[in-house]
């Protein structure tokens, strides 16, 4: 070890002294041990593989499903001047090739990647020369088929292990019931593994579930009186914008934020509320992930999640400062039926499934026994209307195909802009001669990207922009142009939906999915909107305690401030203020304070209707009684 892991964190990130469980964390890394680290949201877990990989020779593979957090950690890494790269979907061969040899050559401390990746011909060609410190596996709990965010690219990570049995392996997640944590390590093959579970209780966090009739206005009701910047979580992208537009209509900055966004407006309202300028953010859950904005003053839930993973998870965004935070999940009569009811929902007949296969394969136009490993844009509602299919049948079919490893669906993807030059280059200059004003973009393209002659080469428009000192408008013609005149191939930057065929295209009566795991899956998923249900419906419980219990956090006690807390401490404070009040106004009465008037005036702050029923309490118990003057005159009460 080169240098101890609180120098590391001093020097790079600028912390003086790790949270609760950080270094025990990194202790059993550096030990060479397996470890499983759970975390709550906002616990500090990229810091747990981060910081032994730089005390570590060799190269810190960290295996990741959030194409964005890749890019943010990368960019943020070599920001520090830490040398990382990453592989994600929608990146070329040659540029793929490129990203391993660079990491065989021993520079780079950090290599991420997607899962689907890790099965790759050319990665595992590369994965045995890779100087590999150890495997960090972010978002552990996708590996776990009873999990609330199974996806089956992850089942392959575990073969990482027959081809490097000589590298530790660092699984880390938020959130994960005991039985899931038992997985995770199973399908990992844990060999000495080791457990680090922080508490799930949110010392500061006050939970709260509403009643309303209206959620729409109560929601907009609630973030009018807050203080602070906070999220709204809502389930369908509709309602995300007609909350924002309310929200605006009521002078409050909100933006709204889903997965069908064009990249470069999620990117700008995320940035806006991340510095302050946008107050509210209405999302979808695509919106959060690997977002830390510690300042988050409160979380409102239109729509109730499907399982407390999901609640912890998005209602864990607030109050990260440490300072007092809420979150609200409104219910309407109707929730708890809402909830019991998506099972059947979420898990179609196989006869349904069998039809939107069908459906999907002449969508797309692949012929039975091809399609396997090729890639579509793909239009959830546009597919739908086009078969009459219902929109979430379809949705909830294609996730069942998906969980069984036939297809892959990919709501947030960004595939860069790629340009290679396809002439010879005293083509190029006779060109350039006859267009002098595309001169300029040609040469920056050439001095900016290297290999753009040899082979499709990602580019970045904003970059050309600022490197030219041009507008954005004048790079785009001017590339259409150079590609008019065959001088190069572009392809524009794609955002869409991409699902990819995992498989060849078999019949539809053919199709198989494994009846025994996709009941076994229902069951879990039943048992997790049961959980939530309870959540919603139990009164009698600390909120705290209830989602720790879920986790199998035993040890904290009630909150004191969530509202099952606070109406018990109502409960009990009105009897014990009400025994005071009663002591003060005998007292008074005793000192000569006898007459209404002269008794409120003796009491100034005590509330008058409240003293009032004191000297009706008092006079019906037989322990005060009226005089003909007005005058109160106390008694002690007899026996019987």
């Amino acid at each position: 070890m080169n240098h101890l892991p609180l120098e590391i964190l001093r020097k790079y990130w600028g912390h003086q002294a790790f949270r609760p469980l950080q270094e025990e964390i990194i202790g059993s890394v550096l030990a060479g041990h397996d470890t499983l680290a759970l975390l709550p949201t906002g616990g500090g877990k990229s810091i747990c593989f981060q910081v032994p990989a730089l005390c570590m020779e060799g190269l810190c593979l960290v295996v990741s499903p959030l194409i964005a957090l890749m890019k943010d950690q990368v960019d943020s890494l070599e920001r520090k001047g830490i040398p990382a790269l990453h592989i994600f979907t929608g990146m070329h061969y040659r540029e793929i090739e490129e990203v391993m040899r660079k990491a065989l050559s021993g520079k780079y401390r950090f290599l991420y990647c997607s899962p689907e990746r890790l099965q790759s011909p050319l990665f595992r060609e590369y994965l045995p020369g890779l100087p590999l410190s150890f495997i960090a596996v972010d978002e552990a709990h996708c590996i776990s088929q009873w999990g609330y965010d199974f996806r089956p690219s992850y089942l392959q990570i575990a073969t990482l292990r027959a081809q490097r049995r000589d590298v530790p392996m660092l699984a880390l997640t938020a959130s994960a019931t005991p039985d899931v944590r038992a997985d995770i390590m199973k399908r990992l093959e844990f060999r000495n593994g080791g457990l680090f579970a922080g508490s799930f209780a949110r010392a500061n966090l006050s939970y709260h579930v509403v009643d309303t009739d209206s959620r729409i206005h109560r929601c907009v009701d609630i973030v009018k009186k807050m203080k602070g910047t906070g999220l709204v979580y809502c389930r369908s992208r509709k309602r995300t914008a007609e909350i924002a537009n309310l929200l605006k209509l009521e002078q409050v900055s909100a933006e709204c934020y889903h997965a069908g966004l064009p990249q470069e407006q999620r990117n700008e309202r995320q940035n806006g509320w991340l510095a302050g300028s946008t107050r509210v953010i209405v999302c979808t859950n695509a919106f959060g992930m690997g977002i830390d904005k510690p300042d988050v003053r409160f979380v409102v839930h239109l729509d109730c999640p499907e399982s407390l993973e999901n609640y912890y998870q998005e209602a864990g965004r607030a109050g990260r400062d440490g300072k007092r935070a809420y979150a609200v999940l409104l219910r309407t009569p109707s929730t708890v039926k809402e909830l019991e009811e998506l099972p059947d929902i979420r898990f179609p007949s196989m006869a349904t499934v069998r039809k939107v296969y069908q459906a999907l394969g002449d969508h797309l136009q692949v012929a039975s026994g091809t399609g396997e490993d090729a890639s579509f844009d793909f239009d959830l509602n546009e597919f739908a209307r086009r078969f009459k299919l219902n929109v979430f049948e379809a949705m909830y079919s294609i996730e069942a195909m998906e969980q069984e490893g036939i297809l892959q669906l990919s709501e947030q993807v960004f595939i860069p802009s790629r340009l290679q030059f396809i002439m010879s280059r005293s083509e190029l200059e006779y060109i350039e001669q006859q267009n002098p004003e595309l001169e300029p973009l040609s040469k920056t393209l050439l001095r900016t990207y290297s290999g753009i002659w040899d082979q499709p080469t990602s580019i970045s428009e904003k970059q050309l922009c600022r490197v030219m000192k041009t507008s954005l408008d004048k790079v785009l013609t001017g590339l259409r142009e150079l590609q008019r005149l065959g001088m190069v191939v572009y392809e524009p930057r794609r955002e869409n939906p991409q699902v990819r065929l995992l498989q060849n295209r078999v019949k539809a009566d053919d199709l198989y999915i494994n009846p025994d795991r996709y009941l076994a899956r229902k069951k879990a998923h039943t048992e997790r909107v049961r959980a939530m249900s309870g959540y919603l419906t139990d009164t009698g419980t600390c909120r705290t305690r209830k989602i720790c219990a879920y986790f199998g956090d035993q040890e904290p006690g009630d909150c004191g401030i969530c509202d099952h807390c606070m109406r018990a401490e109502k409960e009990h404070a009105e009897p014990r203020a009400m025994g005071e009040l009663i002591r003060l106004v005998t007292q008074k009465i005793g000192e000569g304070h006898d007459r209404p008037d002269s008794l409120r005036r003796a009491l100034p702050h005590a509330n008058a209707a409240a003293v009032e029923r004191v000297m009706q309490f008092l006079e019906a118990e037989g322990l005060m009684e009226w005089e003909a003057e007005g005058r109160m005159v106390l008694k002690k009460k007899g026996p019987g």
